[in-house]
């Protein structure tokens, strides 16, 4: 698996974002199975907010964006859930980028709430990569109550580090996974297109 690149978006913008820790930790693993691994922080990274008007190469940093997905092999996408949904740097990013960077590609997915299970978030990031014909992972990871589930940027339960970690090594085993037919909603994307 060492031709396998997988790389992580943390959709959070927080110095100590649990988002980044379990995506650090879902590489760890990815790295275990044999994959290059690579966390693209969006603090890092200028995107203004979307603007169909204007040429990704006019956006900041968002053609630099889109030419590191196109390089995966493997994507996780982690969002802390936010009024039940996903990140606005999150979507931000995935608004610059289009088929070229998912159709076809394995794409997992993590999501970290405060409180309960962030299941909408998850939900919703589901149905944005169906519509850019990527083909999601059935295993994904939640991790519910964040501020209890760290200590010292570690899992405190072995049981929700296992499956932050199943993902990883999930990215790996099905980076190269034969893709399935275009999906209906991917008709119907037009935004995903000219990008």
């Amino acid at each position: 698996m060492a031709d396998v690149h997988v790389l992580a978006i943390c959709g959070s913008l927080r110095e100590e974002s649990y988002t980044r820790m379990a995506l650090e930790r879902a590489l760890e693993e990815a790295a275990r199975a044999g994959a290059t691994t690579e966390l693209l922080d969006l603090r890092e990274y200028d995107l203004p907010t979307f603007d169909a008007d204007v040429d990704r190469a006019d956006a900041g940093d968002a053609a630099e964006l889109a030419r590191r997905v196109r390089g995966a092999d493997a994507i996780l996408l982690g969002t802390p859930m936010y009024h039940g949904s996903y990140s606005s740097p999150l979507k931000t990013a995935l608004d610059y980028c289009g088929f070229d960077e998912f159709r076809d590609e394995t794409v997992g997915l993590l999501a970290v709430s405060g409180g309960a299970f962030p299941v909408t978030a998850l939900e919703h990031l589901r149905s944005v990569c169906r519509s850019l014909n990527a083909w999601v992972i059935p295993h994904e990871a939640a991790v519910p109550d964040a501020s209890r589930a760290f200590e010292d940027g570690a899992f405190v339960d072995p049981s929700l580090e296992e499956r932050v970690a199943t993902l990883g090594g999930r990215a790996v085993q099905y980076a190269n996974i034969e893709p399935d037919p275009d999906s209906f909603e991917s008709d119907h994307n037009v935004g995903a297109t000219g990008k």
